[in-house]
């Protein structure tokens, strides 16, 4: 069975250490690659470039996933910056707004996770929430993943992956405000937190605000493999 070519973006860090080095670095937590790999995809990274390329990028691909990491620029979504609010990541930003638009025009598969749900969400005209308390990890303590319950809307396409609540792995601040335009909300926390996203229609566009990539529950990752294997292009045999 052929395994779809999935384009995860990347962080992109002033100083990252390995070996002898500290050097700028275009870089990505391994578990990443893995659930890709898992759920039966090849996993190509995508380091921000200009966003004029991104068309040509996704043409490539066989499916999109936005990966974690910092804040969304408020100013994207017309709010004044919340002192709690990260520093900006105008590179990331404009790459991976390109990158949700060309899979939104093309048609290809595309998975936002945490960050990338929100800023699917943004790309889409809505706005954030820009802190909230009892999602980043057990006590607050900073870097430590943590686990919450997630519970699906029924009728929704996560539902259809994912058809009872379940635990799952998250750390974040901010959250979905206003749904940006034809998303809906496809699972809630307990609290309420809009936990996914989706856009309903025959695309494959779903955003979840946690971190599957932290724990070994394959489905949504296998789902967004599932669509990519079929909006493969037909290539006719020889004769």
């Amino acid at each position: 069975m052929n395994r779809p070519l999935i384009g995860i973006s990347t962080y992109l860090e002033a100083s990252a250490r390995w070996g002898v080095w500290d050097l700028p670095a275009t870089l990505l937590p391994a578990g990443y690659s893995r659930l890709v790999r898992e759920a039966g995809g090849l996993a190509a990274l995508l380091p921000p470039d200009s966003p004029d390329l991104a068309a040509s990028v996704v043409a490539r691909l066989d499916a999109v996933v936005v990966a974690g990491g910092p804040d969304v620029e408020p100013e994207r979504y017309g709010a004044v910056r919340d002192p709690r609010t990260g520093p900006p990541a105008p590179e990331r930003d404009a790459w991976e707004v390109a990158l949700i638009e060309a899979a939104l025009k093309s048609g290809t598969p595309l998975l936002g996770i945490c960050r990338g749900m929100q800023l699917l969400n943004v790309a889409l005209g809505g706005t954030l929430t820009q802190h909230l308390d009892g999602h980043a990890g057990p006590g607050g303590v900073t870097g430590v993943i943590g686990t919450h319950t997630v519970a699906p809307v029924p009728g929704t396409r996560y539902a259809s992956v994912v058809p009872a609540a379940c635990t799952v792995p998250a750390y974040h601040h901010q959250a979905v405000d206003r749904l940006g335009a034809g998303l809906v909300a496809s699972a809630h926390a307990a609290d309420g937190t809009v936990e996914a996203v989706e856009l309903p229609g025959p695309g494959w566009v779903l955003g979840v605000q946690w971190h599957p990539e932290m724990g070994d529950d394959v489905r949504v990752m296998g789902a967004l493999v599932a669509a990519a294997r079929l909006a493969e292009p037909v290539i006719e045999p020889a004769p």
